[in-house]
């Protein structure tokens, strides 16, 4: 593989209509990126209001994250034949358009309709922007475009909720989606008027091997996003979705190794620094949209903060995130990048151990400071693995780079997600069992049964006033088990870090080609 030299700067933009795109490129990110987790506070309104179950509801995240997982994929081959211009245009309009069919839906079959659209369009967002960024600045400055494009796809997932509670408690949980429409509206006409066309590549399109990989990565989601309702592997449904799973990953990866032109392209994966930053996306994607899904339930099911005093104890998380990845971008060009990332997934891991000291009678201290910690690790991590990530591979697969690297994400935070609520929901049950068998006549002799029996009503309230501290005294206790696993998958994963390549101090990414 020879160095590229940069691209000569009469091919950039001028650096006001850069910062132009950098502003339209992030806000439709921002959007799209937001939507993952901006609609799971406001399911109880929605399952009210379409009359749903508590199980056919989960259908609405379900739907969205299926079709994302489908439709990630193709994108560089969408981008290859149709332009870059025209998909961008086109993702944002059908995002848009979504947003407003779900904010209008009268009936559960046509939010999930809708959220299936709207989980299409939307993961062509993500790749084509991060791409753009890297296209219309210097080589020098990926870092900083990187430090951009992180900032908006590792805080939105954390400040949805805060978003969507907001919304809810403010005006109606439609407004989740209406927010999306003016938004998308002024995006649209600033990618027409920003965004250069780019060559088209008419390259025949891989229809076996897509159909085997969105088979794949279907029955893979819904296998994650349904076990834990279904009892994972006692369901028929799952055992069936774990095989079909298996089975076309099997043979997706058969016919891409024998495939004249693969859906994904081969060269990605010959590219050790990339194969490496995407286990390490999975894992830290895994970090933070896993430990999003846990704090903020935890503060309010058992801790009992509102949705809005919940966002504000989650907030500096995402702060310390921010400055971290400032920080950490004046740093790389003086330090070695492995450094900065073994460093960061140290910090990760410290601050999940600080999670576990977690109890019911704390105040918010520690909830704020194991946050900024975490943060901080976060952001050491993300911006010099995109670096380390894309550095090495020619500009032609940077959408599909793009693509995969944010499949990655997707497939982490799905699987951290679906792991460690199954691990709630025994824990739970286990240590329930645990404290009942220490509540006995002989511990509390008021329990005895003539005892409750002579209070009546009363005796029967008592009771179950015990059972409900019980039940959450085993529910802190699950969380706490579940900070543990993910504070050891943090400190495992770090000596990883030495298995990349090195980059040279002081040394701007190199673009590579074969």
């Amino acid at each position: 593989m020879q160095p590229v030299p940069p691209p000569p700067p009469a091919s950039l933009p001028s650096p006001a209509k850069r910062l132009w795109i950098t502003v339209t490129v992030m806000a439709a990110t921002l959007m799209q990126v937001l939507d993952t987790t901006i609609a799971n506070v406001a399911l109880p309104h929605m399952q009210a209001t379409l009359g749903a179950t508590q199980e056919s509801i989960a259908w609405v995240l379900t739907s969205y994250i299926v079709a994302s997982a489908i439709a990630t994929p193709v994108t560089g081959w969408l981008e290859g034949r149709f332009g870059r211009r025209a998909l961008f245009t086109t993702a944002i309009i059908g995002f848009t358009v979504s947003s407003a069919a779900c904010g209008l839906a009268p009936s559960l079959e046509a939010m999930v309709a809708a959220r299936l659209f709207q989980g299409i369009f939307g993961a062509f967002i993500g790749p084509i922007a991060q791409a753009t960024l890297l296209d219309v600045y210097p080589v020098e400055k990926h870092a900083k475009a990187q430090m951009i494009f992180g900032l908006g796809i590792m805080i939105g997932p954390i400040m949805g909720p805060v978003l969507g509670g907001w919304l809810t408690e403010r005006w109606d949980w439609r407004w989740v989606f209406f927010i999306n429409v003016p938004i998308g509206i002024v995006v649209t006409f600033a990618v027409l008027g920003l965004v250069r066309p780019t060559v088209r590549r008419m390259q025949r399109f891989d229809i076996f091997g897509f159909s085997m990989l969105a088979l794949a990565l279907a029955a893979f989601q819904l296998m994650l996003d349904r076990g834990s309702q279904l009892d994972w592997f006692t369901s028929p449904e799952i055992i069936l979705e774990a095989i079909v799973a298996i089975s076309a990953l099997w043979v997706f990866g058969i016919h891409a190794l024998t495939a004249e032109a693969p859906i994904v392209p081969l060269a990605l994966f010959r590219d050790r620094n990339f194969v490496f930053a995407n286990v390490f996306m999975i894992t830290i994607a895994a970090v933070v949209m896993g430990g999003a899904a846990l704090v903020t339930p935890m503060l309010q099911r058992i801790m009992g903060y509102g949705t809005m005093d919940a966002g504000m104890l989650i907030a500096p998380r995402g702060l310390a995130m921010g400055v971290s990845m400032i920080v950490t971008a004046r740093l790389i060009a003086l330090v070695d990048v492995r450094l900065l990332v073994g460093g960061g997934f140290l910090l990760t891991g410290l601050s999940l151990w600080m999670m576990t000291g977690f109890s019911l009678d704390m105040d918010s201290h520690l909830i704020v400071t194991s946050g900024v910690v975490q943060g901080f690790g976060v952001g050491m991590i993300f911006l010099p693995m995109n670096l380390i990530a894309f550095s090495t591979l020619a500009p032609r697969l940077r959408t599909d780079a793009a693509s995969l690297y944010g499949l990655s994400r997707s497939i982490g935070g799905s699987i951290s997600i679906s792991i460690l609520t199954a691990l709630i929901a025994r824990n739970v049950q286990v240590s329930h069992s645990d404290m009942s068998a220490h509540v006995t006549a002989m511990t509390l002799p008021f329990l005895n049964t003539g005892m409750i029996e002579q209070f009546g009503m009363r005796g029967e309230t008592l009771a179950a006033m015990i059972d409900g501290e019980i039940n959450r005294q085993a529910l802190m206790i699950a969380y706490i088990d579940d900070y543990w696993l993910m504070s050891w998958g943090a400190l495992l994963i770090a000596p990883l870090v030495l298995l990349m390549k090195p980059a040279k101090k002081g040394d701007a990414p190199i673009m590579m080609s074969e």
